[in-house]
């Protein structure tokens, strides 16, 4: 069984309403955007950020590989990059729903990410990303900043994903 590559498990926190997580040598994001109202928007979104829908509707294929292991493989022109990472908490409650996973070693960086559904008092349905990046070990270190640009382009995606459809 592949390794997570970083060792902050379990720190985007996706059951919590606040994140302060700032470990030392991780990049921190969070960011927050409403993506509907009512009840059919909430399950229409909880159910599709369960089912990773965030990264299909933004240009990846989701292969689960076995357990909480999926490979992430994204296309860009000629270049495919496949991404190993582990499935790390699932939170499926009446007012929050979501999932962090960890990257493995193979993956072109080293960190977490959480993507969170979560509803307010006035019935309105928001989406959360929260990640903690750092380069990767080995080989894909030299190529940290071009990943760090193609990250902000794919959380763009992501915070759209799950607009009205």
């Amino acid at each position: 069984m592949p390794e997570l590559n970083y060792d902050v498990v379990g720190r985007t926190r996706p059951g919590q309403a606040v994140w302060d997580e700032r470990p030392a040598g991780y990049r921190p994001f969070e960011r927050t955007v409403g993506v509907g109202r009512g009840p059919q928007d909430w399950e229409r979104v909880g159910a599709g950020v369960l089912d990773w829908q965030v990264k299909t509707r933004s240009g990846f294929t989701v292969t689960p590989v076995g357990g909480d292991d999926f490979e992430l493989t994204a296309r860009v022109g000629p270049v495919t990059v496949t991404e190993p990472v582990r499935r790390i908490e699932v939170v499926d409650r009446p007012d929050r729903r979501g999932f962090s996973y960890g990257t493995l070693v193979g993956h072109p960086v080293s960190g977490e990410e959480a993507f969170i559904v979560h509803r307010s008092a006035d019935d309105r349905v928001w989406l959360t990303i929260r990640s903690l990046t750092r380069p990767a070990p080995g080989a894909w270190r030299w190529a940290f900043p071009a990943l760090l640009v193609a990250q902000r382009v794919y959380r763009r995606r992501y915070l759209r994903s799950m607009g009205r459809s």
